[in-house]
């Protein structure tokens, strides 16, 4: 009885600390961390990832699942796995950002929806930013990457065993720096063509004030702010893709994968 006691409780803990990382990455990862995504569904993905990934590694060295050492290992298990997929969301939070900035800058920030993913309202250009990176993220195959990320972690981090350095933790701080200096760099060509629009409308002021140009400058400000994100919509790819080449390179760097 205690041998069968002592195998039930192993199988457990090598399923529930693998089901934890998975869940972890599912709950941050791009596209299925979404409101939208009912939560059966999603947990349902994580159990099957599980009972594929569970084979494949080493068991779990858990004796006692109500434990402090437990708790621990459980909480451990979700930060490697939501680490993951946070990389992949400031990804698209570069044009999530990038969007919002030409909003801003256009005149174009009046028109809100609401974000199905945090629920909150945001530029209607900022969403639209959201949905194109998005499915650029399914067209390159983002969700394969992330998870053969999610199985190579379990060999870099095995349970029980290994958990990142403060270096790495430093790294995925500093990652987010770069959607900063990304999302500037997207919306550069917007807000260099504004300003030459708003300089222009500055010098027909003060050359004709009886005219009264900011009648009609909001108007054109956002026409113009139409037709330069139009004019910059094929660049997206581009953009995309070597956000999300750093993005790989990042998440091997801490999976010990290059």
């Amino acid at each position: 009885m205690d041998i069968l006691s002592s195998q039930i409780i192993d199988v457990i803990g090598d399923y529930m600390l693998a089901f934890m990382r998975v869940s972890g990455l599912l709950v941050s990862m791009v596209g299925l961390s979404a409101r939208t995504i009912p939560a059966p569904v999603r947990n349902l993905l994580a159990v099957l990832l599980t009972g594929m990934i569970v084979p494949m590694i080493p068991p779990v060295p858990m004796t006692e699942l109500v434990s402090v050492g437990a708790f621990i290992e459980i909480i451990k298990q979700l930060i490697i796995g939501i680490s993951i997929g946070f990389i992949s969301m400031m990804v698209i939070n570069t044009f999530v950002l990038a969007g919002q900035i030409i909003a801003m800058q256009t005149g174009l920030g009046f028109a809100s929806i609401v974000d199905p993913i945090n629920g909150i309202n945001v530029p209607a250009v900022g969403q639209f930013y959201l949905i194109l990176a998005t499915l650029l993220f399914w067209t390159f195959d983002g969700h394969l990457f992330m998870i053969e990320m999610l199985v190579v972690s379990f060999d870099a981090f095995p349970i029980g065993e290994a958990w990142f350095t403060p270096e790495q933790f430093k790294e995925i701080a500093h990652w987010a720096g770069w959607m900063f200096v990304s999302a500037v760099t997207i919306a550069l060509a917007p807000i260099v063509s504004l300003l030459i629009v708003n300089l222009a409308f500055g010098v027909m002021t003060k050359a004709s004030p009886q005219l009264n140009i900011f009648s009609i400058g909001f108007a054109i400000a956002q026409l113009t702010g139409l037709f330069i994100i139009w004019l910059t919509l094929a660049n997206q790819a581009h953009h995309f893709e070597q956000q999300w080449q750093r993005a790989q390179s990042l998440m091997c760097s801490l999976v010990n994968a290059c």
